[in-house]
């Protein structure tokens, strides 16, 4: 490796347009593209989403246009976005927008590699060193302070064969989170035929409902159900709640137990569906019991936004454990759980997924300064769930165990897999 001074490597860099220069007005239904936050939100241009302006208004935009090959950077706003347009992109040529600036290097720096290197945590400190600590964030005097980095970077052989790995590991990633919904989809149309249209399997193997299978009004819920079924709350399936705990960042006194600590922020991650930066904490001897254990669950309860509710739920299975080198807790903003009958999990799982995903945990949500808090102890004992007949439950647990052990073994292996492969980086 060798330390440059990036200004050497630099072709071109341009900052985008006054936002005066591109209006509501100016967008037009096909054109030139214009970049946004939420197309950088990979090493790799997202393709979606986009608004357009024509060719004419483009044109007086001038260094404003990115074509391929170009490295894509955030200037305020959600900063330490980077993207490149790769070779490939739909579109020839972009218009960025204001908050974005674009870089277009020389042949002894390849885009590809160095975008993966400004997303890795030595890049992300880089590059947000400039970053100033008033008003909105942004990067002050972006371009100019860009330029005057001093980076450590391999020779260009190097590069194309890190660019290389790392761009076949995320095409990887991308295949197995298409993968991963297939199967997520699976389940939740299984769950949804047997256990919210009652259509599971009789004895017979035909539609339960659709075959004349007995129903019953049920006071309670204001509909049918199977004559054999009963009414509770998911408290029914609980059998004991954790708290969580923050512990120490490091060893000190009696905090001398060391522990990875998910988050809220790491339940999309525990769920398939992006990364898992479980701190490292060290908590209390006399708090292991909240050490959390093989189909545990985990709800977020502080946290959310106006669209999105408090609530979020994972279930933590074998694969999930796999990740970790160390017991796992939960953060104080969540609370943890398991369930008396284990085979249940996955029930518990989709029937608290369901009604997430219809918008009802908004209704059992409290304020503390301005904070949204998830009541949960007031959810799990009042809101009336259907609670199947086990031997349903039972062959439910076997499908949807089968498709979470394929889901979870694809994504942490590849996962893995980038974090090895990013150890190229000198993070």
């Amino acid at each position: 490796m060798k330390e440059i001074k990036l200004k050497n490597y630099i072709e071109e860099i341009s900052m985008g347009p006054f936002g005066s220069d591109i209006k509501v007005d100016n967008f037009i239904s096909f054109g030139i593209p214009v970049l946004n936050g939420s197309n950088l939100t990979s090493h790799k241009l997202v393709e979606n989403s986009f608004k357009f302006i024509s060719k004419e208004k483009a044109d007086t935009l001038g260094r404003a246009n990115a074509s391929r090959g170009d490295v894509v950077i955030t200037h305020r706003g959600t900063l330490g976005q980077v993207s490149y347009i790769p070779n490939n992109s739909k579109y020839s040529r972009y218009v960025i927008s204001q908050s974005q600036f674009r870089v277009r290097f020389k042949d002894k720096l390849n885009p590809v590699y160095f975008t993966y290197l400004m997303l890795s945590k030595y890049g992300q400190k880089k590059l947000l060193s400039f970053k100033n600590h008033v008003g909105v964030p942004a990067l002050a005097q972006a371009t100019s302070n860009f330029k005057e980095l001093e980076l450590n970077i391999h020779e260009l052989e190097e590069q194309q064969k890190i660019a290389a790995v790392l761009s076949a590991l995320d095409d990887k990633i991308e295949l197995n989170n298409r993968i991963n919904t297939e199967l997520e989809q699976m389940a939740k149309t299984l769950y949804d035929y047997w256990f919210i249209q009652f259509d599971f399997p009789n004895e017979e193997g035909k539609p339960y409902r659709a075959s004349g299978g007995e129903m019953v009004y049920n006071e309670v819920l204001k509909r049918e159900i199977p004559a054999s079924w009963e009414v509770g709350t998911f408290n029914n399936w609980i059998k004991a709640t954790k708290s969580g705990d923050w512990g120490k960042e490091f060893e000190e006194g009696n905090y001398t137990e060391r522990v990875f600590c998910i988050r809220g922020a790491d339940i999309n991650g525990i769920n398939g569906k992006g990364e898992i930066k479980s701190p490292v904490r060290f908590i209390l001897k006399n708090n292991a019991t909240k050490v959390l254990k093989t189909h545990d669950f985990i709800v977020e309860i502080s946290g959310g936004s106006p669209t999105q509710s408090t609530g979020r739920l994972a279930l933590l299975t074998e694969q999930v454990f796999q990740r970790f080198n160390a017991p796992v807790i939960c953060s104080n903003f969540c609370r943890a759980g398991s369930l008396k009958d284990e085979m249940y999990i996955f029930n518990f799982q989709q029937e608290w997924k369901r009604l997430y995903d219809g918008g009802i945990l908004f209704g059992f949500e409290g304020k503390t300064s301005g904070i949204k808090n998830f009541l949960f102890d007031s959810f799990i004992n009042s809101y009336n769930v259907v609670l199947p007949e086990k031997s349903i439950v039972e062959k439910f647990y076997d499908f949807a165990n089968s498709l979470e052990k394929k889901n979870k073994l694809i994504f942490f292996k590849i996962n893995n897999s980038l974090v090895y492969a990013t150890g190229y980086y000198p993070c």
